[in-house]
């Protein structure tokens, strides 16, 4: 049974910062001949200081942080943040390989739009590694379409940017 928990305990915390770090162990196999380029991405986006406590910029009211377990075991991550102009950021989605298969990287993904909806964000925007095929389809499937015009701190050079259409925010 696959559960999606919004990240508020200090154990939630904890195993969402594992899985931050398995996720970038999983780039550095994926990707060897890129190491610097993900490294440099790590800095720019302040990965470590960001991941130390995910409820700090990936936490209410703006953002969210999403972990899965699957048979009560933490699986899964996906985090939200508000990067201004009524558009949030989907980042650092993982999922553990045994873990992979079973609907789990959608069920976060459904989740975190659905409260981006309900946080009154216009725009999802995000950014993917090119032979990150996996991540693309399910990307494409939700709706995300490739966005060349977006930027962000510390994008890497060759990511694939999407953007997602929320609908109007609420003023």
């Amino acid at each position: 049974m696959i559960e999606i928990q919004e990240i508020r305990e200090d154990w939630q915390a904890a195993e969402a910062e594992k899985l931050a770090w398995e996720f970038v162990d999983w780039l550095r196999g994926r990707y060897p001949e890129m190491q610097t380029e993900i490294d440099d991405y790590l800095a720019g986006q302040k990965f470590a200081e960001r991941m130390k406590d995910v409820r700090k910029d990936y936490g209410p009211p703006r953002g969210e942080g999403l972990l899965a377990l699957l048979d009560g075991k933490p699986v899964g991550l996906l985090l939200m943040r508000d990067i201004g102009d009524h558009a949030c950021e989907m980042n650092r989605m993982f999922v553990r390989p045994e873990a992979r298969g079973k609907g789990v990287a959608r069920q976060l993904a459904d989740q975190l739009i659905e409260t981006a909806r309900v946080k009154g964000f216009e725009w999802m925007r995000l950014g993917a590694l090119p032979r990150h095929d996996e991540a693309l389809a399910l990307y494409r499937s939700l709706g995300f379409r490739e966005d060349k015009g977006q930027t962000r701190d510390g994008d890497t050079k060759s990511a694939v940017k999407m953007s997602l259409y929320l609908g109007r925010h609420a003023h």
